[in-house]
């Protein structure tokens, strides 16, 4: 390793995280048997980890989300901080948007005045955490703050004391208090101890009135047992144990921020934060969602509801502008499909032999893809792929696109079939009949007739002519977007609930005679479809194929019934 650019990654230059010496470590032999206390930090650390912070909107969109999952505590911003954050909740406050078995959680920095700030901004809550922070490790201590430890010390009792005495100001809320030394994880154990000794000196909390003590890994500094011991070291010699709630607050720096949060459980703790999917600084926060199901996935009540993957995913993407990875664990597009011949084979037998009263035990498959909204058919692909990759090739050669991957492998199932009916092979026109027939049927109950689009603020207005048989209705929705505003029409319309699940519009290749293609994909009435539309314009060609998905749930439901 001698050249100049072998030079540069030269590991000589990081030290390894200091052991934590424990020989009476405990935690190696405990279970997880039942869920810990969630809160959600989507509306505040998710948000001020986005390159364009959440608008009202989203965030009142995200808000929905969270309620509809059950989350009983969600941080909900740095009021102090930001106009926006202020203005947030004092929406949530004064529009009674807050359940009655939800508590809302602000963030605040150890100081006077941005402490009085938030408490302003909470005035007419029924009940609050207030979670006050400081720095604590050595970096921070040294080369930011210049500070000695009695230093930092003093911060935080005189940020406890002032988070007190403000409480007492307003007696008609529930006040709850929440201290986190910053940092945690890169801190000496016994000095974390001796700070969070400090503030709750100030608080004096009671097991009948308990005080939150958070513990981030504010930076993933080491293996998720390293943690563990600094959790399980700290539970051991903190003051008032048993008037505490122990938080943790893991980020994924490592890629270990789940489990060093399943591990912190072990060691003691009792709380978890983190956010949607994993949204958050640098690589990401601890992702709730992964964490609720590996407890799903072991018959543990998660006590939040995951069933709704389909709406998590479209509302973080809608709120965050970040696409979910296709292999995200548990709820990615492509987690439950098999490509391996042998592996959809196994599948097959698996499925042919699951009995419906008894504990799920199918090969590759570590939960049952329908607890998630996932369906067999157009999901898991237990039939053979062949043909797959070539079939999308002279498709998107004869139709000038190119097909999502998603699409790709909508279509696998239909044209395999056909292939097999056949008992020949397709040609071009073969599979282009098969494309049209399967994902862009004309015939339906819903036609777009026209439709006019304004945009007010963030929100968009949608107005279209719709015709029902014989019948034109107008319809009229409101969105973050075009498509939702659509949706919303639709649903209040019609009554039918469309969730856009994978979407994905293209300009035809010249030569054609229609100048854009849409494709989607639509959870309705608990059943995707997959749907294709080609037109004039792009908003036109997108309107049409959620026409088509929504006329196929109408064909499934008539033969049903």
């Amino acid at each position: 390793m001698s050249t100049a650019n072998n030079a540069r990654f030269d590991h000589r230059k990081y030290r390894p995280f200091p052991e934590i010496r424990k020989t009476d470590r405990r935690w190696p032999d405990q279970t997880l048997s039942s869920a810990p206390l969630w809160c959600s930090v989507d509306l505040r650390d998710g948000n001020q980890a986005l390159i364009e912070p959440m608008t009202v909107a989203q965030k009142q969109r995200m808000w929905a989300l969270l309620v509809k999952m059950g989350f009983k505590e969600i941080e909900v911003g740095f009021p102090a901080a930001s106009q926006p954050d202020f203005d947030f909740v004092r929406w949530l406050i004064e529009e009674n948007q807050i359940p009655e078995d939800v508590t809302i959680q602000v963030l605040v920095q150890a100081r006077d005045e941005l402490i009085e700030r938030t408490y302003e901004s909470l005035v007419g809550a029924r009940r609050a955490v207030v979670h006050v922070y400081n720095s604590t490790s050595p970096v921070q201590r040294n080369k930011v703050f210049g500070l000695s430890q009695q230093g930092i010390i003093d911060i935080a009792v005189k940020g406890a004391a002032k988070v007190q005495s403000e409480a007492a100001k307003y007696p008609h809320t529930e006040w709850v208090f929440q201290y986190s030394p910053e940092s945690f994880s890169s801190t000496e154990v016994e000095f974390a101890v001796e700070v969070c000794n400090a503030v709750i000196g100030v608080w004096q909390p009671t097991p009948a009135n308990k005080a939150i003590i958070n513990l981030p890994a504010t930076v993933e500094s080491a293996m998720p047992n390293v943690f563990a011991d600094q959790v399980e070291w700290f539970c051991d010699h903190v003051n008032k144990r048993d008037s505490l709630t122990i938080s943790i607050h893991t980020h994924n720096d490592r890629g270990c921020g789940v489990a060093a949060a399943e591990l912190a459980l072990l060691a003691g703790a009792d709380r978890i934060e983190g956010t949607l999917l994993g949204n958050g600084e640098r690589t990401g926060n601890m992702d709730i969602v992964t964490m609720a199901m590996n407890l799903y996935s072991q018959g543990i009540d998660p006590e939040l509801d995951i069933s709704i993957a389909d709406d998590i995913i479209a509302t973080v993407e809608a709120c965050t502008n970040i696409k979910t990875h296709p292999r995200h664990p548990w709820v990615g597009e492509l987690v439950y499909t098999a490509f391996s011949g042998s592996h959809q084979d196994a599948i097959r037998k698996c499925l042919a032999k699951q009995p419906a009263d008894e504990p799920w035990d199918v090969a590759y498959l570590p939960i049952d893809p329908q607890d998630l909204g996932r369906n067999y058919q157009s999901v898991i692909r237990v039939n053979s792929q062949s043909g797959k990759g070539g079939a999308s090739y002279l498709l998107e050669k004869a139709l000038g696109v190119t097909l999502p991957r998603w699409m790709q492998i909508e279509l696998a199932q239909p044209i395999q079939a056909e292939s097999e009916r056949r008992e020949g092979e397709l040609n071009t026109n073969d599979i282009v009949a098969v494309f049209r027939n399967e994902f862009m049927g004309s015939d339906g109950r819903y036609a777009l007739a026209g439709y006019q689009l304004d945009k007010h603020g963030s929100q968009y207005h949608l107005q279209a002519s719709i015709t029902d048989g014989s019948q034109l209705m107008l319809i009229h929705g409101q969105g973050n977007g075009a498509i939702s505003a659509f949706a919303d029409a639709m649903h209040k319309a019609t009554g039918v609930d469309v969730q856009v699940v994978q979407f994905d519009e293209q300009a035809v290749s010249e030569g054609s005679d229609a100048s854009a293609m849409a494709f989607v994909q639509a959870s309705i009435r608990g059943a995707r479809y997959t749907a294709a539309a080609q037109d004039g314009d792009t908003l036109s060609a997108s309107l049409n194929a959620i026409l088509v998905a929504i006329n196929k749930s109408i064909i499934d439901s008539q033969a049903v019934a």
